[in-house]
């Protein structure tokens, strides 16, 4: 029982970090990166998920080019 809502804490507290990283990044004083990071290293994000989230992101920018 408290296995599973410690579980539950990590992701919920991991998704938060996430999200408040996403919105700090437009903010120039607060670095969104270490919130992010944060976020997934709580969400236990393996290496391997994380090359293939920026192998995605790349595609996508190479896209919005003009």
């Amino acid at each position: 029982m408290y296995r599973y809502l410690f579980d539950l804490l990590k992701k919920i507290i991991g998704i938060a970090l996430i999200i408040i990283g996403v919105i700090s990044g437009f903010i120039p004083i607060i670095q969104g990166w270490l919130f992010i990071v944060a976020g997934l290293l709580l969400l236990g994000v393996k290496k391997e998920a994380i090359k293939k989230l920026a192998n995605k992101a790349k595609k996508w920018f190479k896209k919005l080019k003009f």
